[in-house]
């Protein structure tokens, strides 16, 4: 009707609509595509932030050769799957096992599967011993072998040995049972402390070794970040050199890793990468005094300031030079400044049971403070079995160890640690002056790097450094194969001390018949030799350095791992 103020039907049919729509449950009043989105947000702000990252301590030009190197490792890994090379692959891979287990496992001789119906005497006991002790082996007694045996001569076994038979039973997890061995853990610590310049407030706990003291200063790295800042995707920055235990904790705790390149010719961490990767999810740097592939001290003064200047923890892994770093100054030595006096230093590991001369299976892991110490406590109070606490990983351990451990360093003390120290760091500077001053070896090989302590690590100019290696392995030589790049170690030991002469003529004889075998070849147009390797180290490192992909060697592995628990 004219001037009538009624509404369109449509839209009085709209407003029925709505009204018969309205929600009655408050639930439903919750807008879920604001909710969408939100989650759609914080996804794409993830990303970026990652991407960010990535770009700061990587660069343009190094994210792009990693993705490179990513997609290369990953079509190579499907590669290898394939029907065909998958069956093609594990053939050999078989075959290589074959080899490895026909060297490892004796063919002849009883098995002791079950355990027999009688118990032995002790006479059929000690016989067997004496028998399993004389197997075959490379003569680590004679010198032969680089590292693996920290041996302290024979005087210090015996005492070990007696220090183990009065603590054979004995277990620290129940200190009321046995005082002694807590008080004879408490000293040790104590002692290793004092050694790094501990402040009066700093803690530390034994371990089974290094690789346990270093899981247990990265977990504690993580607790500690999650507690004081609630970092729930931790990530460590660590040079590419430092040990594959850092590795292990990263995969353990589940800790991004990221790795730092050592460039030459100083072959020390390059600081100012480090510091371009940090971010609000780093929660611990990595240093190493020296570390264990080429005996190359990092430059910790530096990495020092960084941590200190960023709140961020740092640890030095000081497992392999052990007793030997401290003591470099008092032996004459050149040395770097490495430990607690550098305020930016947070926790360090040390291996008692290398140039501590202590039995394998102890080690230190030493922090600033005791709240530091607490992160790597576990703690259960609500378990049926009574409150359960224990420092590590852990439970049991044996007491008989850290019996033989504080013998040990009470045995040497400080004089005889400095002595070990001119003779153990003394020989491995001789060993480095031959090779860069002997007409043969100089021409063929190349130091890596400026080594202060016990390990000589060096390259080779035109030869295979693996068809060295295997030279020096038919001649009974135990020397360390190493990677990234090609190269060999001599870790001094004080039996290696005594023959570090006939190593290095016994070296030149093998780099002479290489080179002859590199004439030959050239001669009869057979190329490199480089192309024509047939040593186990060789073929290992040869055909793994040239595979983007490693999950070959990832198999060898485990197929090794395998054959150690074979009767």
């Amino acid at each position: 009707m004219p001037g009538s103020s009624r509404m369109p039907i449509s839209l009085l049919e709209s407003l029925n609509t709505v009204k018969r729509v309205r929600p009655t449950n408050p639930l439903q009043l919750f807008n879920f595509d604001l909710l969408r989105n939100i989650i759609f947000f914080f996804f794409v702000l993830r990303i970026l932030r990652q991407t960010f990252w990535q770009l700061k301590g990587r660069g343009i030009i190094g994210s792009i050769v990693e993705l490179y190197r990513d997609a290369r490792r990953t079509l190579y890994g499907y590669f290898l799957r394939a029907p065909g090379v998958r069956t093609k692959v594990r053939k050999q891979i078989n075959e290589s096992l074959a080899k490895v287990e026909a060297k490892m496992i004796p063919t002849t001789g009883t098995r002791y599967l079950t355990l027999p119906k009688e118990g032995w005497t002790d006479d059929e006991v000690r016989k067997q011993l004496e028998t399993l002790a004389n197997m075959e082996h490379t003569k680590w007694e004679e010198g032969y072998v680089s590292g693996a045996v920290y041996h302290g001569e024979e005087d210090l076994l015996k005492i070990q040995t007696e220090a183990y038979g009065k603590f054979t039973v004995s277990n620290p997890i129940h200190p009321d049972v046995f005082p002694g061995v807590r008080k004879m853990e408490a000293e040790v610590v104590a002692m290793v402390l004092s050694l790094f310049h501990a402040p009066p407030a700093a803690a530390g706990v034994c371990t089974s070794g290094g690789t346990e003291s270093i899981l247990m200063a990265c977990y504690s790295a993580r607790q500690k970040a999650y507690a004081e800042r609630g970092v729930t995707e931790p990530e460590m920055i660590l040079p590419d050199t430092a040990h594959t235990a850092f590795r292990k904790a990263g995969d353990y705790f589940k800790i991004k890793v990221h790795l730092v390149s050592c460039p030459a010719p100083s072959y020390q961490v390059d600081v100012h990468r480090v510091s371009r990767l940090i971010n609000s999810n780093t929660i611990l740097l990595v240093g190493s005094a020296p570390n264990f592939p080429h005996g190359i001290m990092d430059d910790i003064s530096a990495l020092s300031k960084l941590a200190f200047k960023r709140h961020l923890p740092l640890h030095v892994d000081c497992c392999l030079g052990s007793f030997l770093v401290p003591f470099l100054d008092k032996a004459g030595f050149e040395t770097e400044p490495f430990d607690f006096r550098l305020k930016g230093v947070t926790s360090i590991s040390c291996d008692t049971h290398k140039y501590g001369f202590a039995p394998k299976g102890n080690s230190t892991v030493l922090y600033r403070t005791q709240e530091l110490r607490t992160y790597q406590y576990f703690v259960s109070p609500d378990w049926s079995g009574g409150v359960y606490a224990s420092p590590g990983i852990a439970g049991s351990r044996p007491g008989a160890l850290i019996a033989g451990c504080w013998a040990s360093m009470m045995r040497v003390g400080e004089a005889g640690y400095i002595d070990s120290c001119v003779k153990l760091v003394g020989s491995a500077r001789k060993i480095a002056e031959y090779v860069s001053n002997s007409p043969v070896l100089s021409t063929e090989l190349d130091l890596i790097g400026r080594p202060l302590v016990s390990v000589v690590a060096f390259t080779a100019r035109n030869l295979d450094i693996y068809d060295i290696a295997d030279g020096m392995n038919a001649k009974g030589w135990h020397l360390n194969a190493l990677q990234n790049p090609p190269a060999v170690h001599v870790a001094v030991t004080l039996p290696v001390a005594k023959v570090w002469e006939r190593l290095v003529v016994d070296l030149e004889d093998v780099i002479e018949t290489e080179r002859e075998k590199e004439r030959v070849r050239v001669v009869e147009g057979k190329g490199s030799s480089k192309k024509g390797t047939t040593g186990d180290t060789a073929a290992l490192y040869g055909v793994a350095g040239s595979l983007p992909n490693k999950a070959v060697v990832v198999d060898l592995a485990n197929g090794f791992l395998d054959l150690l628990y074979k009767a």
